[in-house]
């Protein structure tokens, strides 16, 4: 969203989000605090802060404000983490600091938001997806003490390997775990908080970009796609694809 703060603004707050505040006026005097941390700066046009997920957070201005807010969901910021081999990445605090490509894509999905999308929920996608895979690129880090109860990263790539390997056959829980050298149960509920979705949901993750790879491509047909990424039919694949993109498979090509 993009809000202006008319005369002065002031912000406090603790969310269930990844907030990253993005500023478009050109010129503020701000007194920000974020988890314990302070800074009093003159800032301008493009300065980014980022608040993670839980932590105290507020900001003043003396002066209009003008100010772009990405609220980022933790499962989401989880699961590119995983795709990009640095799981149980972690979102620290940022108080200051300029970042063309994310403030781009930052006015990009506030534009669309604002315009009613149109060009598209797979250009929303699209344009979301870079936006977490910079945030996890340049600013996540790594915890200082791994979390017990979550998967390592070898065995995330062992399970990876596993299901690209086996796309288009039956996939159990039960494979999966093995893979990690944990019963079903507990496999499922350590596997959830590492990668931010459920096993289940993470095969099919897998399997559309797969599919969404031979939809761009245009080389095979939709029947002969769904059959070589797992999905049970043509329309099972159809229905997924609406879900998680929300367009029909033609507008891939």
């Amino acid at each position: 969203m993009r809000a202006l703060f008319d005369g002065g603004a002031h912000f406090s707050g603790a969310t269930e989000q990844h907030l990253v505040f993005v500023q478009m006026s050109p010129h503020l005097r701000l007194d920000c605090r974020i988890a314990g941390r302070r800074l009093r700066h003159e800032t301008g046009q493009g300065a980014l802060a980022i608040s993670p997920a839980g932590a105290d957070c507020s900001a003043d201005a003396d002066d209009t404000a003008d100010m772009l807010l990405i609220a980022v969901k933790p499962s989401q910021l989880a699961l590119a983490a995983a795709e990009d081999s640095a799981l149980e990445a972690e979102l620290p605090e940022r108080l200051s600091g300029y970042d063309q490509m994310l403030q781009h894509t930052a006015q990009s999905l506030v534009a669309e938001s604002a315009q009613g999308y149109p060009n598209g929920p797979l250009f929303w996608s699209e344009a979301a997806s870079r936006f977490i895979g910079r945030l996890v690129s340049s600013y996540t880090s790594a915890p200082g003490n791994p979390a017990r109860g979550r998967l390592g990263q070898r065995a995330l790539q062992r399970i990876r390997d596993y299901v690209l390997s086996n796309l288009a056959e039956p996939i159990e829980v039960a494979d999966l775990a093995a893979l990690a050298g944990r019963s079903s149960f507990h496999f499922s509920r350590v596997f959830a908080r590492s990668v931010g979705m459920t096993p289940y949901r993470y095969v099919v993750h897998l399997r559309l970009q797969a599919a969404a790879r031979h939809m761009r491509e245009g080389r095979m047909g939709l029947a002969e796609i769904a059959a070589d990424t797992g999905f049970s039919d043509q329309s099972h694949l159809s229905r997924w694809v609406r879900r998680v993109y929300g367009v029909p498979p033609s507008e891939f090509a």
